[in-house]
């Protein structure tokens, strides 16, 4: 299947330039029995996009027209039939040639068009049925293509008919020049293409594929995915402005989208929807132009938010294993200084000295500082230090080195310096409590465990499933050049957060 649309696609692209994107999305609102509208100015090949996709069905009709508002039913939909009028006395249309007998249609200006056919397109649209005088008839449209350069103006009633456009786009002019010059000087990109019939669609294929799309299944993971998007949509960035849009888009617009969803994954050949279907959605979830590239944002970011989760917690776990493996280290190294020096020096809590006599007789410093500190003997010897109260017990005081990181909150800077059973503080000396006789001392031990886990090993295994969703995304035909350039971007910044988690592991192995 895959291989078949896209040389579909191929075919129907001869001739035009850079609307790869909106042609692919225009036959992915066919196959779903969808619409599409394209916004953008004179002269950017929007009729050409629906003259092009009528080539993908055999014998394939269209109708296309340009409105105003002094457009009438009878041109649209055709006009009244005088012979049964007069005959039969019934009011019907004659309607061959027209809209109802069209299986590709394109509206230019569309909201030029009056409220009497904007009533019956809601019906056409949304349930592909037309009545005709007494008789209501199925047809046979499979694409609905709407162009304008404008918004529908709010206040006159076009909000109906401006959401039942499933998929919405931009249309602009050719950006490359390459591309641009290819235009100048092709003399056939008016002519009618020839698509081979061996590529073409029947109404019977189509018929099968939409039931076939129908039992295309949806795994609770993209659920997840839709409703973190749905709930993201209330915030959204709004381009070259600080404001941000809370975008409503009804549950019938879900639903459409679902069934658009189901429609690319079938394409894919695939019998469930994957997060490589979700990307090309966000044409469908925007009110204003302004706001297509902060919901494309949160798309890609709910595509990458299980390895954004994943490398957060990662991060957190390999902290937790550091501040857990620098504590052993530093326990194991207090043991073995304390054997040679400090064997006689009471130790409280695992990490503190208690100096005798300071402050209210409850100061401590860490036993670590003491073991580093530069003695008294030595030139220079006085650093720096600062005195706080312990933020886990007020009535305790504490002593530390300072190594030029943030102070505690309410510190006090001092300076320090040591003997073999004290310290100075700022000149005045306290003696450190020692054993008494025949009293054991308490080894610092060490708390915590290390998990041991294989860090590098889990991280080649998340850059690998990053890696494959990205692929995958980038692998589907209605992905946009532009749009996989920028998951790109967003997975290199996982790429990055890896990259600083590999370094970090390392700390793991220090001395």
């Amino acid at each position: 299947m895959k291989e078949r649309i896209e040389a579909l696609l191929q075919e129907i692209n001869k001739g035009i330039y850079e609307k790869e994107t909106e042609l692919a999305m225009s036959l992915l609102a066919a196959l779903a029995g969808e619409s599409i509208i394209l916004l953008g100015p004179p002269g950017v090949a929007k009729s050409m996009v629906a003259r092009r996709l009528k080539s993908a069905f055999r014998n394939g009709r269209s109708f296309e027209y340009l409105m105003s508002r002094f457009s009438t039913p009878d041109e649209i939909f055709g006009p009244v039939s005088i012979s049964k009028l007069k005959d039969q006395d019934k009011y019907e249309r004659a309607i061959n040639g027209y809209l109802p007998t069209a299986d590709v249609v394109f509206l230019d200006e569309i909201w030029k068009a009056g409220p009497a056919i904007q009533n019956t397109l809601l019906t056409v649209i949304n349930e592909k049925r037309f009545r005709n005088g007494d008789t209501e008839i199925q047809i046979p449209l499979k694409l609905l293509v709407s162009a304008s350069n404008e918004l529908p103006t709010q206040g006159e009633g076009l909000e109906a008919l401006w959401d039942r456009f499933i998929i919405r786009m931009e249309c602009t002019n050719i950006q490359t020049e390459n591309k641009f010059n290819a235009m100048l000087l092709d003399d056939n990109s008016e002519k009618e293409i020839e698509v081979p019939e061996s590529l073409q669609i029947t109404d019977e294929e189509y018929q099968i594929w939409s039931d076939s799309i129908r039992e295309v299944g949806v795994p609770a993971l993209v659920l997840n995915s839709i409703n973190t998007i749905r709930r993201a949509l209330g915030n959204v960035v709004v381009s070259n402005s600080d404001e941000r849009h809370n975008v409503y888009v009804s549950d019938r617009r879900w639903k459409n989208i679902l069934r658009l969803l189901k429609t690319s994954a079938f394409m894919h050949d695939r019998t469930e929807v994957g997060f490589a279907d979700l990307l090309p959605v966000y044409h469908c979830l925007w009110q204003e132009p302004e706001e297509a590239e902060g919901i494309r944002d949160i798309v890609i970011g709910s595509l990458l938010s299980e390895f954004t989760s994943r490398c957060a917690q990662l991060k957190a776990d390999l902290e937790s294993d550091i501040r857990v493996y620098r504590q052993h280290r530093a326990t194991m190294k207090a043991r073995n200084q304390l054997q040679e020096n400090d064997y006689d020096k009471k130790i409280f809590d695992s990490f503190y000295y208690h100096l005798l006599d300071h402050d209210t007789g409850n100061t401590y410093i860490f036993l670590s500082d003491y073991q580093r500190m530069r003695g008294k003997t030595k030139e220079n010897s006085n650093q720096t230090g600062v005195i706080f109260k312990d933020p886990k017990d007020s009535k305790r005081t504490i002593i530390h080195c300072f190594d030029g990181a943030d102070k505690p909150r309410g510190a006090r800077t001092v300076t320090l310096t040591r003997d073999a059973d004290g310290i100075f503080i700022d000149g005045v000396y306290f003696k450190i409590e020692k054993l008494a006789k025949d009293e054991k001392q308490q080894l610092p031990k060490p708390k915590g465990v290390v998990t041991g886990r294989n860090y590098f090993l889990e991280i080649e295994f998340l850059g690998d499933h990053i890696r494959k969703r990205v692929e995958e995304v980038k692998d589907n035909m209605f992905v946009s050049p532009a749009d996989k350039k920028t998951i790109e971007a967003f997975a290199q910044i996982r790429y990055q957060e890896r990259a600083k988690l590999r370094y970090e592991v390392l700390k793991l192995e220090e001395e």
